[in-house]
């Protein structure tokens, strides 16, 4: 399964004995790194086995035999009834669940049984799955995250707040008309 980095996702290059051109960078929509240095370099869009290969070349015009480690980051949103909904970049092989608990976790009206996943399919088109985090390893749970990926933590339904409260109020709107239409038969 070959990462391929868009727009938005990052890169973090570590380069030895060269911190100037070492850290975490964003890709731009051109796909290249959005850094001075690194603007000409593509990243985005190609299998990330090429990109590395773009990276080294680039590094070697300032050093023989650059010595560099280059990291993938994708780009993901956990959003909804989270303690901290927010945009992070994370690795690829982050689960759902991890990037839940990088949220904070679900706070307390937040479902852990159907989190829903928006992901777009190759072909654009944005497709819905849910998982659960209630489950053991090697389930739904220890699903990975895709780049762009957005993971929302749904409000969990209540019996009392979601069907007891509007039945009451449904059958108090119900009383009155009675009570209005009882009164005005009797005039």
């Amino acid at each position: 399964d070959q990462i391929t980095l868009a727009p938005g996702d990052s890169v973090r290059v570590v380069v030895w004995r060269k911190p100037e051109m070492s850290g975490d960078f964003i890709i731009a929509p051109d796909g290249t790194i959005s850094h001075p240095l690194y603007r000409a370099v593509r990243v985005g869009g190609v299998p990330f086995g090429t990109a590395e290969v773009n990276v080294r070349n680039f590094l070697a015009r300032f050093e023989q035999d650059p010595q560099f480690v280059i990291e993938p980051l994708v780009r993901v949103a956990v959003l909804g009834e989270v303690v901290k909904p927010q945009v992070f970049a994370v690795r690829p092989e982050t689960s759902v669940a991890e990037a839940v608990a990088q949220a904070g976790g679900p706070n307390e009206v937040g479902n852990r049984d159907r989190v829903r996943i928006l992901r777009k399919d190759p072909g654009g088109r944005q497709r819905e799955f849910y998982v659960s985090l209630l489950q053991a390893e090697g389930s739904s749970a220890s699903f990975r995250v895709h780049s762009g990926d957005q993971i929302v933590v749904d409000r969990r339904r209540s019996f009392f707040r979601d069907v007891f409260v509007p039945a009451l109020g449904i059958l108090g709107s119900a009383a009155s008309v009675y009570l209005l239409v009882d009164r005005a038969s009797r005039n």
